[in-house]
């Protein structure tokens, strides 16, 4: 008999500049566990790389609130809480995603940060700097040239490999996410869309961090962790040495990838929070 108590299910969110196809590799991994692995796109994501790459306007006409309602949809239809993973801004979406109540446990994997952290590397400002170099970017959809994705995702990496790397993976991002989420989130009056309560209850998460993660370094997923010190639920910390932003895809990646499972498994939360 099936033990009813173990989760049976990992959600997997991507993060921006990428679709689905960024977790084939764990898709696969997972499932050869005996796991069901869903991995949902944003709304008007579930399309191929190729043709939202020709179609930029459903990048830039997204907002966080109804990506957020819409993965809140996907896992509300499920029997039991699932597992959530999430990589960049997937891991931000995570946090509001337990926010909410939902999964059983979260792992946040190289993550922009929720609306209150303030740390931002010289590294992270010039990986965000060409969508934010220019004002008109806000209301666009914004991608990387090769150069800068190979700065930003995939600086482990070679040249080659992660030219490879940005013409199967890479699509534009809603430039307006970024200049909101990325550098005025802390600037505005009142909370916006990426506050969650840093005190209250939830499902237990995990942080994960690259040292060698440009974009997302390790000081923003460290500072991002601390601001849940005042939460009852369990907040832990982890850093691979070596990894880049590219850790979910990058060589090595099943050391990620079973490191996140197994602290989820290990503590996942059955019962919800009140």
């Amino acid at each position: 008999m099936a033990d009813s108590s173990r989760p049976d299910t990992v959600v997997l969110v991507h993060g921006l500049w990428m679709t689905p196809r960024s977790w084939e590799q764990w898709i696969q991994h997972y499932r050869s566990r005996g796991l069901t692995v869903l991995a949902p796109g944003y709304p008007g994501f579930d399309i191929e790389v190729e043709a939202l790459r020709r179609n930029p306007d459903l990048i830039a006409n997204l907002t966080v609130a109804e990506t957020v309602d819409h993965l809140t949809d996907v896992i509300r239809q499920l029997p039991r809480p699932p597992i959530i993973i999430g990589h960049s801004f997937g891991g931000t979406l995570t946090q509001l995603l337990l926010a909410r109540g939902l999964g059983c446990a979260g792992v946040a994997i190289d993550s922009a940060p929720t609306e209150g952290v303030r740390v931002t590397p010289i590294s992270q400002a010039r990986s965000l700097f060409p969508a934010l170099k220019n004002p008109a970017t806000r209301h666009r959809a914004v991608g990387f040239t090769p150069e800068e994705f190979h700065y930003a995702f995939t600086n482990t990496l070679t040249e080659a490999e992660s030219r490879e790397v940005w013409d199967r993976y890479h699509i534009p991002a809603p430039g307006y996410w970024i200049w909101e989420y990325g550098l005025l989130a802390n600037l505005k009056p009142g909370h916006q869309d990426t506050w969650v309560d840093y005190a209250a209850d939830r499902a237990p998460l995990l942080f994960i961090a690259g040292a060698e993660d440009h974009i997302m370094p390790p000081s923003v997923n460290r500072a991002n962790a601390r601001h849940y010190d005042r939460s009852p639920a369990v907040t832990d910390y982890h850093e691979f040495p070596g990894r880049d932003h590219w850790t979910c895809g990058a060589p090595g990646w099943q050391a990620v990838a079973d490191h996140a499972l197994e602290w989820a498994l290990r503590n996942a939360r059955v019962t919800r929070p009140a």
